[in-house]
């Protein structure tokens, strides 16, 4: 096995803690595994020339989890607190290597799939975002989503936040994200978001209405990391109320019909969270371009906005998110935050109002 894949394997174990020890335990094993030749480098063989942005560590993960929760994999559900087992650092790896010999073939294939991580945890970002643009324009918006998976992010302004000693959103919602910020984003905290439209693409969507959208979306939340679990099964419920439109498209061309025309007296507003690394360069131009064309229509009356919480680190080496707002007219671009890559705690850097120029 190649060592750039053994290499993405313990990139991906030192990076899962402190959240997730159980993964970085297991993906460790299976970087010296991967080495040696062992078992998983049988599973991972015709992936070996993958790039680390289509993160194979973690689709693996995926795929074990996955059958954890299909109750195809007793043993090492024992160790997986997903499904009321005890996280075991020392014991789970050979019961994982046990289900790596025996299912080989079908952990291949599930190793194909993309990852899913419709984290709702990012909108901690994004709310911050929205209220920075709320308080700017003083227009009601439409919130577009490209790489939306679930739609989850989409009911942003149906979550609470905890912040100090005041609830944000709504504050008797079923998913209550707790000390979601580090300082203050510039924007009045006591506006409310008035969402007029919603809706994303994805070139493989899940439907959080079914049994399967759900089993996939839990599959990549790290089976120990409780508290994401948590959020991931509030926010199922709340989509289960008020479901989102996500749309099976390439986000080049789902965009260019969304942002054709402006529409007065609103703000367009599009949300991009850990979606630009699993998109081509070639269409992240044509994307940039229609940004461009789109900004150009752009009038105070009708303004666009585009925030990204995208990975600003070298791939596969480290990892910075920043949170970007750019907007039109003008295509002014800045710094809003900084973030952890589930979301939370997100670092906002405007806090006193001053504008942060972006600087890549």
């Amino acid at each position: 096995m190649t060592h750039s894949l053994t290499d993405q394997f313990r990139w991906q174990a030192r990076h899962c803690l402190p959240g997730s020890p159980l993964y970085a335990a297991l993906l460790g094993a299976m970087a010296e595994d991967l080495a040696a030749g062992g078992v998983t480098a049988a599973v991972m063989e015709r992936y070996r020339d993958d790039p680390p942005t289509s993160v194979p560590p973690l689709r693996l993960m995926g795929a074990l989890h996955r059958m954890v929760l299909e109750r195809r994999a007793p043993e090492l559900a024992l160790h997986f607190p997903s499904v009321g087992g005890t996280a075991s650092v020392r014991n789970a790896w050979p019961a994982a290597q046990r289900l790596l010999t025996r299912h080989t073939e079908d952990l291949a294939d599930l190793a194909g799939r993309p990852v899913q991580t419709n984290d709702v945890g990012r909108c901690a970002a994004l709310v911050g975002a929205l209220l920075v643009i709320g308080q700017r324009t003083g227009l009601p918006i439409r919130l577009f989503d490209i790489g939306a998976s679930a739609g989850l992010n989409l009911n942003v302004d149906r979550y609470a936040y905890a912040v100090d000693n005041r609830t944000l959103g709504r504050p008797d919602s079923s998913l209550r994200l707790q000390s979601p910020w580090r300082n203050y984003p510039a924007a009045d905290l006591g506006r409310p978001l008035d969402i007029v439209e919603r809706a994303g693409c994805d070139p493989f969507p899940l439907d959080p209405g079914t049994a399967e959208g759900r089993l996939t979306l839990t599959s990549y939340v790290w089976a120990d990391w409780t508290e994401r679990l948590e959020r991931l099964r509030a926010a199922l419920v709340i989509a289960a109320e008020h479901p989102t439109t996500v749309e099976t498209s390439r986000a080049a061309p789902w965009l260019a019909h969304r942002l054709g025309w402006p529409r007065t007296g609103s703000v367009t507003v599009v949300w991009h969270s850990v979606v630009w690394q699993y998109i081509t360069l070639a269409e992240r131009a044509d994307i940039d371009a229609l940004f461009a064309a789109a900004g150009d229509r752009a009038t105070d009356t009708a303004p666009l906005a585009v925030v990204g919480m995208e990975n600003a680190g070298e791939a596969g080496t480290r990892s910075r998110f920043e949170v970007v707002l750019t907007s039109w007219p003008g295509g002014h671009r800045e710094l809003l935050a900084t973030a952890a890559g589930h979301g939370i705690p997100t670092t906002w850097v405007t806090a006193h109002g001053t504008p942060t120029p972006y600087r890549a």
